[in-house]
């Protein structure tokens, strides 16, 4: 890749953190510019559940798949970068859903298999209660998203990226019909290229711009123990609810990876999932609650991702997307590609802004 591009990336979650990361061991200078904390809005907030799982499309499956391998290279790349392959065991489908995803991935070389009760035990001996049939699959994971995020920025500054947090991007600055920077609270900054990956904010951003970004941004709701000794060994997804605990001890939840809707009142569904989740482990009457936290899940109009250069806006690139606890090593590592060298990516062509125009 070439280098010395000026290139500012707008949002420090994960995704912004990977291009953080990729654009400056390519040698770009880059600045990362966050209105809150390192970490962002959505990426404190998720389950950070690794996986290709169940309902993708072939294409969809490739990307996660691959990521999947470059979470495993941007471990070794990354000091500190807190990623475990615990292995996914599911069985909140149907019974004819679950024959098939078995079937299909399998079939895909996904890794997948079909695991009954006496084996289920063997897993995860501390589920009170044991289906007849799940699906698991030894090579999914979970990172601990904040501090893989932190790792990620820690990392890129020390590659030379300069980092600006408590910085809000007002809106897009365009010259000779390309465009050339950001306004902030603070002042101008100026850059080759200006990439937004800032989640839920993207759109309001890139209409500054005249840019419609597609996005949807539903609540999810995970609720959080305290730290407690080993009653998990991987992650689980049952019928009421997906858990996993994390590598401090807490075990967290929500009614799918995505967590649950609030409703009207979040501190009764935090509680009400947190019985669930004390019932569905033996020794679950020790767990202590200890938070729940909400989260605005950044999902394009169609579902899948939307990364690529904005349509009639040289200058400017957009990587938004759900599931960007899997995505965010090929995304950064791709994405970083396009931007400095001006290549298209096979694996990123299916996910661009124009399918919506």
């Amino acid at each position: 890749m070439k280098s010395g591009k000026s290139i500012i990336v707008i949002g420090a979650g994960i995704i912004g953190a990977s291009l953080t990361w990729h654009l400056a061991k390519a040698g770009a200078r880059v600045t990362l510019v966050e209105a809150g904390e390192v970490g962002g809005v959505a990426t404190p907030n998720t389950f950070a559940w690794i996986n290709a799982s169940w309902g993708n499309p072939r294409d969809y499956f490739r990307l996660r798949t691959r990521s999947m391998h470059e979470w495993t290279r941007l471990a070794k790349a990354v000091p500190g970068l807190p990623l475990a392959w615990t292995g996914g065991l599911l069985w909140d489908l149907p019974r004819t859903d679950l024959e098939t995803y078995v079937a299909t991935y399998a079939s895909w070389g996904y890794g997948i298999r079909k695991v009954q009760a006496e084996e289920i035990r063997h897993i995860e001996p501390n589920l009170a209660e044991v289906p007849e049939l799940a699906v698991y699959v030894a090579g999914e994971g979970a990172v601990e998203p904040v501090a893989a995020v932190r790792a990620l920025v820690a990392d890129a500054e020390r590659l030379g990226a300069a980092v600006r947090t408590g910085v809000n991007a007002t809106r897009l600055v365009q010259a000779g019909g390309r465009i050339v920077g950001i306004e902030t609270m603070a002042g101008p900054l100026a850059a080759d290229e200006v990439v937004i990956a800032a989640g839920a904010a993207t759109p309001v951003i890139a209409a500054t711009a005249g840019v419609e970004v597609p996005l949807e941004t539903p609540p999810g709701l995970i609720v959080h123990s305290k730290p407690h000794g080993k009653l998990l060994a991987g992650l689980v997804m049952a019928e009421r609810l997906h858990m996993r605990q994390t590598m401090e001890g807490r075990v967290i939840a929500g009614s799918d990876f995505g967590g649950a809707d609030p409703g009207a009142d979040p501190q009764g569904t935090a509680r009400a999932l947190f019985a669930a989740m004390q019932a569905m482990l033996k020794g679950g009457e020790t767990l202590e609650f200890d938070s729940f936290t909400v989260g605005y899940r950044p999902t394009p109009a169609d579902g899948y991702p939307i990364v690529g250069p904005a349509p009639g806006h040289p200058g400017l690139y957009l990587a938004v997307m759900h599931s960007g606890m899997t995505l965010a090593p090929a995304v950064g590592l791709f994405a970083a590609k396009e931007i400095i060298d001006g290549a298209d990516e096979a694996l990123l062509a299916p996910y661009r802004l124009a399918r919506f125009q």
